[in-house]
């Protein structure tokens, strides 16, 4: 065979091939899915566990330096959110009301918001031996700490 034919051939059996050949159409299916290992699941976050230790906060506490009362009416044993009351001697908005474990200790922590207390906090320990939470006042709007000791009204 001449070059000439040889090349003709080879390109002219490329070309019959080539009209051969079937395109999928495009398709809007997803590719089949790759077999890949699985994640684990995430671990499902644990209970919280009832604190009784919650229960002897509930009352009516007051500081002896002045007309300031905290009513706990209740402290949900699992969350240790707070039902939470604060006087002086009016009504004072409360906008967060939490009691925490910190190894052995109680702790109550109490955020005020309304007039002349932008942001006041109280954070407070519990003393069983006293029966008195025991902590630091934060007064926002002078930017002023306290130590401070609530009894309990009997």
């Amino acid at each position: 065979m001449k070059p000439n034919h040889l090349l003709l051939t080879v390109l002219a059996g490329g070309m019959f091939s080539a009209c051969d050949k079937k395109e999928n159409p495009p398709s809007n299916t997803p590719p089949p899915a790759v077999n890949a290992p699985s994640a684990p699941a995430a671990p499902s976050a644990p209970a919280a566990t009832p604190n009784p230790e919650f229960r002897k906060l509930p009352g009516k506490w007051q500081r002896p330096d002045g007309g300031y009362v905290i009513e706990i009416k209740a402290v949900d044993e699992q969350s240790g959110k707070m039902d939470a009351a604060y006087f002086n001697p009016q009504p004072i908005n409360v906008a967060k009301a939490m009691a925490t474990r910190d190894g052995t200790t109680t702790r109550v922590f109490i955020e005020l918001r309304g007039t002349n207390y932008p942001g006041s906090t109280y954070t407070l320990a519990y003393n069983p031996t006293t029966d008195q939470l025991q902590g630091i006042y934060f007064q926002a709007a002078m930017n002023q700490q306290f130590e401070v000791i609530f009894q309990r009204l009997k």
